[in-house]
């Protein structure tokens, strides 16, 4: 009997076989347009047009639909485009039920461009079982982040898809903080899962893309006939860029976790900061449930200072490894603070009545030393 292999085993080897001809270990980049055709309506091997068929986006959505564990995978220009596309899917009328705490352009998409097309959408604490409880009977969608964006709360996602199945809901992860080494929504009955592949997939800040995929084939020909109709599809060179970096994910997520552990720790301890956020601190009110469905707590630490936005303000331009940036997940260090950067987008009222308070700091813990990124953050409290 064969072994299933590891999850590192096929971050390496999955959606690729070394090609026949050549012997080539990694796909080439198909960089063409069009396909000529064997007689009018009969293309070669099925292939038409690049934004319908393309062998290096192909060889990346097989790679991310195994790890995943889904039966099919739809690579995009964005996360946004993965959103998005899967939204076009949904018909006017339908409720989508998303967590209150969201990426600032996945909250900015719903309520000011989506919202126009006739979807409706509430917001909801998905950390709350009772509120998982209260889902409306007229939910098409229920929206997930875990760890959400920025305050890393964490969904009990065995109890929000069993809320969803009893109003006959779907259910869409957001995957991109914990990525498939961590933790893998479908196999827990999730219908959909996302990912900003610009970050922890690709991980090395060099390319943007998303990534949608479906725990059912039954789902593939809508979600095909949606991607290729509206042209959200990713370039073939995004495609090779992103599953190169593919190749090194379980890697690098040991390196994150094992960071963003000890800088969480130090900055519990330092009398300068406030408050500490993370799934792996005993203290994270999620902590339980992350040990659960998590394999390991992920990369990102958020953080507070008494001081509040002058002192936040202060930090996150003292600091020299980490880099004042947006986006996350890549191998160097990132800080930012999401009011102003990331969440800006998002109503002051909302973001108030949900905790993510203006001098809250965000940091993208990278794959350095240890040690010196510890030093650096030390450093930069001093000076404040």
């Amino acid at each position: 009997m064969k072994h299933p292999h590891g999850p590192g085993t096929r971050a390496v080897h999955a959606g690729w076989q070394p090609e026949e001809k050549t012997g080539a270990v990694m796909p080439p980049i198909y960089m063409t347009s069009t396909y000529v055709q064997d007689a009018p309506g009969q293309p070669r091997e099925g292939f038409e047009y690049s934004r319908t068929q393309n062998i290096t986006r192909f060889a990346l959505q097989d790679a991310l639909a195994d790890l995943e564990g889904g039966a099919c995978a739809f690579t995009m220009t964005s996360g946004m485009a993965a959103i998005h596309t899967l939204l076009l899917t949904l018909k006017p009328g339908d409720r989508v039920v998303a967590g209150c705490d969201l990426y600032g352009g996945t909250h900015r998409l719903f309520t000011r461009i989506e919202a126009r097309f006739g979807l409706q959408f509430d917001f909801i604490d998905t950390a709350d079982e009772a509120a998982l409880a209260a889902l409306p009977a007229d939910t098409r969608l229920l929206y997930l982040e875990t760890p959400s964006n920025p305050l890393l709360s964490i969904t009990p996602l065995e109890q929000a898809i069993a809320a969803a199945a009893r109003v006959g809901a779907e259910v869409a992860v957001d995957n991109t903080f914990a990525t498939p080494m961590l933790q893998q929504p479908l196999r827990l009955g999730a219908d959909y899962v996302i990912h900003s592949t610009t970050k922890y997939v690709s991980g090395h800040s060099d390319v943007v893309g998303g990534a949608l995929v479906a725990r059912d084939e039954a789902r593939k020909e809508d979600l095909w006939f949606h991607q290729n109709s509206a042209g959200t599809v990713n370039s073939p060179f995004d495609a090779f860029l992103t599953l190169r970096g593919l190749r090194t994910l379980h890697l690098r997520m040991q390196r994150h976790c094992e960071n963003a552990r000890l800088l969480a720790d130090f900055l519990t301890a330092h009398d300068k900061v406030e408050r500490v956020i993370f799934p792996g601190l005993p203290s994270h009110p999620g902590h339980a449930i992350a040990r659960e469905q998590m394999s390991d707590f992920g990369g990102m630490v958020c953080f507070e200072l008494p001081g509040g936005v002058p002192q936040a303000t202060a930090l996150v331009q003292a600091t020299e490894l980490f880099a004042l940036a947006e986006s996350l997940g890549g191998v160097e260090s990132l800080i930012e603070l999401p009011v102003p950067m990331t969440h800006a987008s998002v109503p002051a009222e909302h973001r108030r009545a949900i905790g993510i308070n203006d001098g809250l700091v965000r940091l993208s813990v990278g794959v350095e030393d240890g040690e010196d990124l510890r030093r650096d953050l030390e450093s930069a409290l001093a000076s404040v």
